[in-house]
């Protein structure tokens, strides 16, 4: 067994619909396809997971920007390169809009900025962003990933840093608020 199917199952139904979405399934339809892979992260896999609204859906791929406004424009879809140089993208789908961002890795960060490099792993991405919980990922099918323990802090109404809270909040500060 991989790393990655050592982290993967089927997602509860909770998060399952969110993929009853159908501008969210397109998209992720659009994005995960030749080679490359989408998932829906974070905010939204948290919030239906605990019963809450689901107001925004972020995509996180292993498409690079381009490649995400290339195929976004060939579908008609208007795109908006809303963080370019930090790999984001905003998708609008029928009235919605989506934030799509390529995975990467922060090669330096200054408190607020880093530069990064783009990536195709999604448990390195996983374990680079701010609290378990919002480094979960769902794919299209459903299958889940959790990377590090985000469904049992859920489960148990936990907020945890990935990793050192200090070092993770000297990469950002705004991640205190």
């Amino acid at each position: 067994m991989n790393a990655t199917s050592a982290h993967a199952m089927p997602a509860p139904e909770a998060a399952r619909q969110l993929l009853q979405d159908p501008a969210l399934y397109r998209l992720l339809s659009l994005l995960d396809s030749d080679g490359e892979e989408a998932r829906l992260v974070g905010g939204a896999l948290r919030g239906g997971l605990l019963g809450r609204p689901v107001v925004e859906c972020d995509i996180a791929t292993t498409a690079i920007p381009e490649t995400v406004m290339m195929r976004s424009a060939a579908a008609g879809l208007r795109t908006i390169g809303t963080g370019l140089a930090h790999g984001t993208v905003t998708i609008l789908i029928d009235g919605k809009s989506f934030e799509v961002t390529s995975l990467r890795d922060d090669i330096e960060t200054d408190g607020r900025h880093a530069k990064v490099r783009f990536s195709r792993d999604f448990a390195d991405d996983a374990r680079r962003r701010d609290f378990t919980m919002n480094a979960l990922s769902m794919k299209r099918d459903g299958t889940l990933y959790d990377y590090v323990g985000g469904l049992q802090d859920i489960a148990i109404r936990r907020l945890r840093f990935i990793g050192d809270p200090v070092a993770r909040i000297r990469e950002d500060y705004l991640r205190i608020l």
